[in-house]
């Protein structure tokens, strides 16, 4: 699976390392958790935003 960042965010659990939007997550070889990247992708409860998103692969 691809994410995509949809809005900008400091990941804490990747060096605090900043993903501007239009990047894909993770951009380094860290390799999140399921947990995290249902953190991620669903509304944060302080910030009211969703910070990344599930790319669909084209099937050829």
């Amino acid at each position: 699976m691809s994410y995509v960042v949809i809005n900008a965010f400091r990941d804490k659990e990747d060096n605090n390392l900043l993903y501007q939007a239009g990047e894909k997550y993770p951009k380094s070889d860290y390799k999140p958790p399921k947990k995290r990247l249902n953190e991620l992708s669903k509304e944060h409860q302080t910030h009211k935003c969703v910070f990344i998103q599930e790319v669909k692969e084209k099937e050829e």
